[in-house]
């Protein structure tokens, strides 16, 4: 099974998605500057794209790939 993104989700300190297997991930999000500087509303628009395959915020002009995300991850929330 190919990864695909299936929701994001921040708090102050992280970024947290879920992907299609079931399995969620978080990383500190200052490792994104762009992610780390924007408003919580600016956070929330973000799209998935080809599938799930890349997550894009358009307002703030950043995109992670899943496969990419996965380099950054930080502690495993959960799998199914």
């Amino acid at each position: 099974m190919e990864l695909r993104v299936k929701n994001v989700w921040f708090d102050d300190q992280h970024i947290f998605v879920l992907f299609n297997d079931g399995s969620e991930i978080k990383a500190p999000i200052k490792l994104f500057p762009r992610l780390k500087n924007a408003t919580k509303y600016q956070r929330s628009l973000y799209e998935l794209w080809n599938d799930g395959k890349w997550i894009h915020w358009e307002e703030i002009d950043e995109d992670l790939s899943a496969e990419g995300f996965l380099q950054y991850q930080q502690v495993p929330i959960s799998t199914n």
